[in-house]
């Protein structure tokens, strides 16, 4: 019985060690958007569909939350631990890259190639995390269909600012 009580408190310490490091990975990426937007981001023009800025952190906050217990979910169920921890993280710095890309270096363009590598590691991870969870693909489901919407809205963006 305590053996199993042992377990338990690893598998919730290693929930808080992955929500820790999602956040401290994106933290950076929040702030450089933060700071952009009412200085760059405001004067562009953009989708009719583009939500008000305040949508997008607590957006942001819940799919970041419902990936890490995603990726939880399958890591405490997977036999090869370390592959969806890498992938999951790697696919974080990249996620976090899309924030400096597009409001701090201004490339829009470059924006719809980095979100469209989001998507790919999103699948990527769907695909990882359908052998051990049912509930960790679920949690994904959101997070695909925002970064979908994400890439239009940029898409958008550079199509009506650059493009003209």
């Amino acid at each position: 019985m305590k053996k199993i009580k042992k377990k338990n408190n690893h598998h919730y310490i290693s929930l808080i060690a992955i929500l820790f490091f999602t956040y401290a990975v994106t933290f950076p990426g929040g702030l450089i958007t933060k700071a952009s937007i009412d200085v760059w981001y405001e004067n562009l023009i953009k989708p009719a569909f583009n939500p008000p800025n305040w949508v997008f952190g607590p957006v942001w906050t819940i799919l970041y939350t419902m990936m890490a217990v995603a990726a939880w979910l399958a890591y405490k169920r997977s036999n090869d631990l370390k592959s969806i921890l890498v992938v999951y993280f790697i696919h974080l710095l990249i996620n976090s890259s899309w924030s400096f890309i597009f409001f701090y270096y201004k490339q829009i363009f470059l924006g719809t190639f980095v979100i469209s590598a989001i998507i790919g590691f999103i699948i990527y991870l769907i695909f990882l995390y359908s052998r051990h969870s049912k509930v960790a693909v679920l949690l994904m489901l959101p997070y695909l269909a925002w970064t979908i919407f994400a890439l239009y809205l940029n898409s958008s963006i550079y199509i009506t600012n650059v493009i003209g």
